[in-house]
């Protein structure tokens, strides 16, 4: 291994999932915008986060409405998930433009992408105001599971889904399957512990 250089302070962390956030307003305008600042703050009860900046469109909606839906991406998705993150909400009906299907679900005026593999309900409790971003922190209301990406067991395969993750200003696809948690210290099959 080589010696560490010492960076100035950034975000590292790597990679990100790409996620397409979607939002209604009360007038009845839809947005979708592309984030890596979103992810899980808790399992119980189940939370997740968004951060976005005060000048995006998305975030007067999401202000007005306190929902979002969080619509995880696939390599299919990848040109919408690129596209929505450069083109602003205020200009262009993305929805329209890309040719992506925006379905109601349980809330009241965001929708979800109808060709997202799973898409997430999320319902604000807070917002913290950070600096360049405000984190929407958020119950989830409620988790909607394509059936295409279902195994024979009724679990969602990642592997038919082919998300994709953002890293420093890359897409990329999520790598072969390599354990399962836990994995480091099952015992091995016919074993004996001695």
């Amino acid at each position: 291994m080589g010696e560490k250089q010492l960076w100035k302070p950034g975000n590292m962390l790597y990679p990100l999932p790409a996620v397409m956030v979607t939002t209604g307003d009360r007038d009845g305008n839809y947005n979708i915008m592309t984030a890596a600042w979103a992810g899980t703050i808790c399992s119980d009860p189940p939370m997740v986060y968004v951060s976005v900046r005060k000048s995006r469109y998305t975030h007067h909606m999401i202000d007005e409405t306190g929902e979002y839906f969080i619509n995880l991406t696939t390599q299919q998705l990848a040109y919408a998930t690129d596209f929505c993150g450069v083109k602003s909400g205020r200009d262009i009906n993305k929805f329209e433009v890309l040719h992506l299907t925006p379905k109601k679900g349980m809330l009241k005026y965001a929708p979800m992408i109808e060709e997202s593999p799973v898409c997430i309900a999320c319902r604000v409790n807070r917002i913290l105001e950070l600096g360049s971003h405000d984190m929407f922190m958020a119950d989830v209301a409620g988790v909607y599971a394509d059936e295409d990406y279902m195994d024979k067991n009724g679990r969602f395969s990642l592997e038919r889904a082919e998300p994709i993750v953002y890293s420093h200003g890359e897409y990329y696809g999520v790598g072969k399957h390599i354990g399962r948690f836990g994995y480091s210290v099952k015992k091995a099959k016919g074993s004996r512990r001695k």
